[in-house]
Order: C-alpha cells, then structure tokens, then sequence
C-alpha cells in the first residue's frame, strides 16, 4: 500500500477517509521540504533562534526539572 506524502498540508474539512490526497488531518510542526537538505520529505521545523549562549546543565549543575511558565504576576 503507498501512501502519499501529506505536503499541501493540513485539511479538516472531511472526516479522514475523505481527506484528499497530499494533505493530512493531523500535524504539527512539519514541513514538506526538509530544512537541512532542501529536499522533498517530511522534515521538523527548525528552531528560530538561540535564546541564549550560555550551556545550561552540566556535570557540575545537571537540568533536574523543567516546567512551563505562561505568565508571571
């Protein structure tokens, strides 16, 4: 069975058996044509920017949790 590619993008205007062809009813954070070698295939989408150049974590100080702030009062 050959499936093609989902690289027109995301289509949720019909259930998922009546998707058209090249698109997908779910993805997040892809994009057809890959980043880093510029050619036709489902690849991530790159980061923007560096937010710091700093290293955080190291074998001094290792990252021993993570959270998620959405706002600060």
């Amino acid at each position: 069975m050959e499936l093609p590619l989902p690289i027109r993008g995301v289509f949720r205007g019909y259930s998922v058996d009546k998707t058209p062809a090249e698109f997908s009813d779910d993805m997040n954070n892809i994009r057809p044509i890959d980043s880093l070698e510029k050619r036709l295939r489902l690849g991530k989408r790159p980061g923007l920017k560096k937010w710091s150049t700093t290293q955080i974590g190291a074998a001094e100080q290792p990252i021993v949790a993570l959270t998620v702030v959405s706002s600060v009062v």
